[in-house]
């Protein structure tokens, strides 16, 4: 009853013929809907940007995706538009079951700040609600999945960790971009916070 299964951005977008697709994003969803039977609590974060979000290279005149760019919370990668409000790629995989999320969490729909992670904007103190929810309901263990390991996976651990929470990344339910050793940076730095990778 302490322990909560968060699914992190399973989405059109960010696999495989995805505007932003993680290299075999779409294999580990058969391993996360065999998992979700071992829990009681299951969660599902959603990508949810408006057209134009401040996040997208096309929103920057002679920028292109993989672009950084400093914004007044700090340094911000340029990401090829994706997972727009209502679109097609904003949806959930079609073999995800959507059907067990006691909650769906959507981020990244504030048009002037990004949001990897599950539990805060990028500013690092806008909350999404997800702390509240899962305090009020007595969870105290998270075990994350998804996409990608090396930003909304590493991003949602990193401040669960500091909230608190126990925190386990089954790390062969999730895969990366790995863009410019980001794979490795992040994995670094969810130990560092005491995230269990598993």
């Amino acid at each position: 009853m302490t322990q909560a299964l968060i699914v992190i951005d399973v989405q059109n977008d960010f696999c495989p013929g995805g505007a932003l697709a993680v290299p075999e994003g779409d294999l580990i969803v058969p391993g996360i809907n065999a998992l979700m039977d071992q829990f009681q609590t299951v969660i599902l974060t959603q990508d949810w940007h408006p057209a134009g979000h401040s996040s997208f290279a096309s929103s920057h005149a002679g920028k292109a995706p993989m672009e950084m760019i400093d914004m007044p919370y700090g340094p911000q990668v340029l990401w090829p538009d994706h997972c727009v409000q209502g679109s097609e790629g904003a949806a959930f995989h079609a073999d995800l079951n959507t059907t067990r999320a006691d909650l769906i969490i959507r981020k990244g729909y504030n048009p002037a700040i990004d949001s990897y992670s599950a539990f805060f904007e990028n500013d690092q103190t806008t909350p999404t609600g997800l702390e509240g929810y899962l305090r009020t309901r007595a969870i105290t263990d998270l075990v994350m999945v998804g996409l990608a390991t090396d930003f909304c996976v590493n991003f949602s651990a990193v401040d669960a960790a500091k909230l608190g929470f126990n925190v386990s990344v089954k790390q062969d339910l999730c895969r990366a971009i790995d863009f410019d050793g980001s794979l490795a940076a992040a994995q670094a730095g969810m130990q560092a916070a005491g995230a269990n990778l598993q």
